[in-house]
């Protein structure tokens, strides 16, 4: 079963061909990064204008570097929430009007569910797993029980951690992407040169990285340890160091609390060399872990359609009449 997958939640315009839910003819991204970049950050009218214009040549390179024809397909899958509703209406809108004078079936897809799901495709883990979400907009740490049944233990009640790394790296003007960019910058630097702080919050699985980013941007003075260089390479590391440790210390907990031996990881912040050493590590204590390849931790269009051929195998599809919705949808949450 082939599946054409769209994607273009944000600033990411990507199209992909995948079969059977796990092997990938074709995974196209069209970067809008350069586009972006003088602004430090998504400008979300920007962002939908470009996808109009990438969305055709995008979705024809994707199935022609697959070198599968339209008639070979048997459904189309699309990004329709969460994300920037503008970038999402785009991607939708033509998917529907692709599949639709095609007779398609057409899937609509969550996200972040697939963020959750990205890693399945180059290194399945059996159900259920500890799947860890970081990225621009999200952080959640969730129970996995199945492709479309994700139990959330502990998520950010404020920042998400790649909100945190893009808002330092602008005030310290250090470039745009900043998650790529500090995690670059902290290879040269010292990782003790300041002990940033973590939080508590009520619930211990929960996060909050809106206090770190503050010390980190507001008081770094007050956690330098006195005798480290104040450079811009010791801040990366240190504020690196401080968030990874942050989200380890509750992914430690939540396998002690659920007794899972399985841990997957996906989202943008994914792609960390930092942090995954800091899962990889995990393997010594007899963990199964799951990381998607660096291409599939960003937005991307094969783990939508990766993730549609398992909605379609099940008889799940969406009306063509499918609404975009910026927000997310709401996963159960373990209030035990």
């Amino acid at each position: 079963m082939i599946i054409l997958g769209i994607e273009s939640s944000c600033d990411e315009c990507a199209a992909a061909v995948v079969e059977d839910g796990r092997i990938i003819h074709s995974n196209i991204i069209a970067s809008q990064i350069e586009q972006h970049t003088p602004f430090m950050g998504v400008v979300p009218e920007l962002a939908s204008r470009l996808h109009t214009e990438l969305i055709v040549p995008t979705v024809n390179q994707a199935l022609q570097e697959a070198n599968i024809a339209i008639e070979e397909l048997d459904g189309v899958a699309v990004t329709n929430r969460p994300g920037l509703l503008g970038s999402l209406l785009v991607g939708l809108s033509f998917a529907k009007g692709f599949a639709a004078t095609r007779s398609l079936p057409l899937i609509a897809v969550d996200h972040i569910r697939a963020h959750f799901y990205a890693p399945q495709i180059e290194h399945p883990l059996a159900y259920p797993y500890l799947g860890v979400l970081v990225s621009g907009g999200h952080t959640v740490i969730a129970q996995v029980n199945g492709y479309d049944d994700v139990e959330v233990l502990g998520t950010t009640v404020d920042d998400a951690i790649g909100e945190a790394f893009d808002k330092v790296a602008k005030h310290y003007e250090l470039g745009y992407p900043g998650g790529k960019v500090i995690d670059d910058l902290a290879r040269t630097g010292n990782p003790l040169a300041y002990l940033f702080p973590g939080t508590t919050l009520p619930n211990p699985l929960d996060i909050s990285y809106s206090g770190l980013k503050s010390s980190v941007i507001h008081q770094s003075d007050k956690f330098w340890d006195q005798k480290s260089e104040k450079s811009a390479a010791n801040i990366a590391a240190s504020f690196e160091r401080a968030a990874v440790n942050m989200l380890i210390k509750r992914i430690r907990l939540a396998l002690e609390e659920t007794g899972l031996r399985r841990i997957s990881a996906g989202g943008g912040v994914a792609a960390n060399s930092y942090l995954r050493s800091e899962l990889e590590a995990f393997r010594e204590g007899g963990y199964e872990v799951s990381l998607p390849s660096l291409t599939l931790c960003t937005d991307n269009a094969a783990m939508i359609a990766a993730l549609g051929y398992h909605y379609l195998v099940d008889g799940i599809t969406s009306p063509y009449s499918e609404a975009a919705q910026a927000r997310v949808s709401a996963f159960k949450r373990n209030n035990s």
